[in-house]
């Protein structure tokens, strides 16, 4: 047993609900006990002492406890390219991805690229990752081999393409089928990995390899799927003349069973109200990919809108497209989109987006992403004064919201006091 001390946040329901102030209940000097990598009791830090007597005390201070932050849609192959000057998304995959991703045949490369990412996001108080793999089974064996070693909740797969790629990075309708299934059964329910059925995108599937995917994916729903909609108006041009039978680009997954609760949409900027209404009605996920969006010059997000219409919408760095492996600037950059659509998000909902709104987006929000009784104890634990800048402006704060609103903003690696992964600090 153990009692980690400091503030504690602790959402109740979803903040984009009702007045989003009221949606967590916080502790100025909280605890959190945990047991057998999941928490046991979350309250006061006085009743959790007298409740554990025997428990091992690690005391924060004034750090705030948060859940291990969710990052939704990642492509950790892209670790060592990102920050790539000045391209969009197509020059950006031709240019700076496709090399790269080339190289992930060589198992000895895929496995320190995989330890180099976890290193990474674990050092950013991220816990639980969904990424993009490459088409070589040996990369995925790399991310969920590396995940395992540190206890971490992950999900990821095969990325699949046999056309519009470079040689070394296609495969076949039938290798795509094939491999993912192996890989599937392989590490699916393996501690604490799930597999993702994984198609890139439209573009660079031909319709045998979506109709193969999505045959997959109908013989393993509990399985998620991952791809890309609509990132990019001219990506959505590029799409339809490919597709001109389809009424939409959402519609060409649809009719090859690539839709449903279970889906996750990277980045889903310009939708249609038809495309709007059905993920709605089929209730897939978008992913909002913020600093990817911007760096690449995608388009605007529309948080608040989708929210309010009833989307389930998570939260991503979208590395390496995104411009960092954090996602304290992930919700800073959530927060600026939101201002330039005229719906700032609160603090709270920044907060929940990257915790229990992703955990949920990945249908995982009864195990991860909350301080609650019974949910595996993936930690955080921020320092809300972790520089002068921040510090300065924490100390003029009148409530819980306005003195960790500094640390999304400006907050960074510094600002992670600690991580936990099961119970235990890494």
């Amino acid at each position: 047993m153990k009692l980690v001390l400091g503030q504690t946040l602790a959402f109740d329901r979803d903040p984009f609900a009702g007045a989003p102030e009221d949606a967590a209940r916080w502790e100025r000097q909280g605890a959190v006990a945990v047991e057998a990598g999941v928490i046991v009791a979350v309250g006061s830090a006085d009743a959790l002492r007298a409740r554990f007597r025997e428990a091992e005390v690690v005391d924060h201070g004034a750090g705030l406890i948060l859940p291990g932050f969710v990052d939704a849609h990642v492509h950790y192959p892209q670790t060592g390219i990102i920050a790539s000057w000045g391209k969009r998304l197509i020059d950006w995959l031709n240019s700076y991805t496709f090399p790269e991703e080339a190289r992930f045949g060589d198992a000895d490369y895929a496995r320190a690229q995989a330890d180099r990412y976890f290193d990474l996001v674990l050092s950013h108080g991220t816990t639980t990752t969904v990424s993009y793999c490459t088409i070589h089974p040996e990369s995925v064996d790399a991310y969920f081999g590396a995940a395992a070693a540190r206890g971490m909740r992950v999900y990821g797969g095969k990325t699949c393409m046999d056309r519009n790629a470079p040689d070394t990075l296609r495969d076949t309708a039938q290798a795509a089928y094939d491999q993912s299934k192996a890989l599937l059964e392989k590490w699916h329910g393996a501690g604490r990995a799930g597999y993702v059925v994984t198609p890139r995108f439209a573009p660079t599937s031909t319709p045998e390899q979506l109709e193969a995917l999505g045959a997959l994916w109908a013989e393993h729903p509990d399985c998620l799927m991952q791809t890309h909609l609509s990132e990019q108006v001219e990506e959505i041009d590029w799409v339809m003349g490919m597709f001109p039978e389809a009424r939409d680009y959402l519609d060409i997954y649809d009719r090859f069973g690539l839709l449903g609760e279970g889906a996750l949409m990277g980045h889903a900027i310009h939708l249609s109200d038809r495309e709007r209404d059905r993920l709605r009605e089929v209730g897939a996920s978008l992913i909002h990919c913020p600093t990817s969006n911007t760096f690449i010059g995608s388009g605007l997000f529309d948080t608040g809108g989708l929210k309010a219409e009833g989307q389930r919408v998570g939260l991503a760095t979208d590395t390496g497209g995104g411009s960092s492996f954090s996602m304290l600037r992930t919700m800073a950059a959530a927060y600026e989109v939101g201002q330039l659509r005229g719906r700032p998000l609160h603090p709270a909902e920044l907060l929940w987006l990257a915790t229990a709104g992703s955990a949920d987006a990945i249908l995982a929000g009864d195990r991860i992403g909350r301080l609650v009784e019974g949910y595996e104890a993936d930690l955080v634990v921020l320092d809300l004064a972790s520089t002068p800048g921040i510090a300065q402006r924490a100390e003029r704060a009148e409530d819980i919201w306005e003195a960790v609103f500094p640390t999304i903003m400006m907050g960074d690696d510094r600002a992670v006091v600690a991580t936990y992964v099961a119970g235990e600090k890494v």
